[in-house]
């Protein structure tokens, strides 16, 4: 559009300097080691028979090292005569359908040849019982047909809510387990109450179904394993919340409280549910969500291809670029949006042709007087803050930050021939 163009025109974008943040870096080096002593040093394989057919729960997120756990879950159920196969544990994602769910784990790495095991996947759900508030409680009908239920997941902050628990082995059993019917019936009455309702609901599928253990999960601010806990059905309701406590102190962040301008080279629903992480953000598009850097412009260039086309969460967003707009599949995005009752979160932001008019539009509508004097910062993603740019406006405030380390000096943007920037 040349009138977009011509309004956009001299609109200074400033040099960049690369800094690193500095976070604890405690992770597991033995990830099959750790995963073996929880298992037999807690004494959970026991609650496994030999000749049992036994499901495990997968989910949609980009855990680290997410095969490699799942396998070696897989071989320890193995030794001790276990039959393990693994169902996708994601709600309302891939689409809301069966083939859906198993592309987006492929997409993972996740895969029947990766694993060793057979993926059954399929919508469909039986009910089991009612919650203690009288929501009906229902889950896989392949993983309820099982003998045992393994559930593994991260446990972490949640990008919508906040409360005792939010995304961990209680909503994996609540909202996972219950495909997209059972995540509706928990996104329902919103998110006000949906910590309570994780808890109630899961409280019923731990009392009656043949929970064998859960695999709890946390990461460090690098996008590492830092602890697996692996404990009976019996005691996940009461230690999760410590656990996501612990995720909290382990998040990465960004080292600004406030600045003008964000620019997120990609989103995806392989980093987070909403695609950009909103307690990295401090945007929220539910208002039970709090905390984070007040950011007054945010642009986003580029959606993974792990997102199969689901752009959820790009409606916090306030720009976007032509080749994120053209990855975006209503198909795949409507569902979750349909399903949480958020719709905030679905609508498409504003569509520049290319990179370099999607920042300047943000840099033009950020009200500050001296646009050449922007507080920007660009991440890879809202997983990957160990290294950021940072524009020469912070500089004074970055190096007077001992977590902050400058490892260059300022350059321009290298846009290409079209506009655009490599990602």
């Amino acid at each position: 559009m040349k009138i977009v163009r011509e309004l956009l025109k001299g609109t200074p974008i400033p040099k960049v300097i690369k800094v690193r943040q500095k976070f604890e870096g405690q992770h597991i080096e033995n990830i099959g080691q750790e995963i073996e002593n929880q298992l037999v040093n807690k004494s959970l394989l026991k609650k496994i028979e030999k000749g049992q057919r036994v499901a495990i729960t997968v989910g949609s997120r980009g855990i680290a090292n997410i095969p490699l756990i799942i396998k070696e879950v897989v071989n320890n159920i193995k030794k001790v005569g276990g039959k393990p196969f693994i169902v996708p544990t994601m709600g309302s994602h891939g689409g809301a359908n069966a083939k859906g769910q198993v592309k987006v784990l492929k997409g993972l790495g996740v895969t029947e040849e990766s694993i060793g095991v057979p993926i059954h996947s399929s919508m469909e759900v039986v009910k089991i019982g009612e919650a203690s508030n009288g929501l009906p409680v229902y889950i896989d009908e392949i993983a309820n047909e099982a003998d045992a239920i393994v559930v593994v997941n991260r446990i972490k902050p949640h990008v919508a809510f906040t409360g005792n628990y939010e995304s961990g082995l209680m909503k994996m059993i609540s909202i996972g387990l219950g495909k997209q019917y059972g995540a509706s019936i928990s996104h329902d009455l919103g998110f006000a109450e949906m910590s309570e309702n994780i808890r109630k609901i899961a409280n019923v599928v731990i009392a009656k179904k043949n929970i064998a253990f859960g695999l709890g999960i946390i990461e460090n601010a690098y996008d590492e394993t830092y602890k697996i806990i692996g404990m009976p059905k019996e005691e996940i309701e009461e230690k999760e919340p410590g656990l996501l406590a612990e995720a909290k102190r382990k998040m990465a962040k960004i080292y600004f409280d406030k600045f003008d301008v964000l620019l997120v080279d990609e989103m995806g629903k392989n980093i987070t549910g909403s695609g950009i992480d909103t307690n990295v953000i401090g945007r929220y598009h539910t208002a039970y969500g709090s905390g984070g850097p007040t950011i007054t412009k945010m642009v986003a260039l580029d959606l993974t291809e792990q997102s199969q086309g689901n752009a959820n969460g790009m409606g916090i967003v306030d720009f976007i670029s032509q080749r994120f707009y053209d990855k975006i599949k209503l198909d795949q995005t409507y569902p979750n949006s349909l399903t949480s009752t958020i719709q905030q979160s679905v609508k498409i932001p504003m569509t520049l042709e290319n990179d370099r008019l999607a920042i300047a539009a943000a840099i033009k509508t950020c009200n500050i007087f001296d646009k050449s004097k922007v507080r920007l910062v660009r991440i890879k993603n809202t997983l990957k803050l160990d290294i950021i740019y940072i524009s020469e406006s912070l500089l004074e405030e970055a190096k007077a930050n001992p977590n902050l380390e400058i490892l260059g000096n300022a350059k321009e943007f290298d846009f290409d021939g079209e506009g655009n920037l490599p990602l």
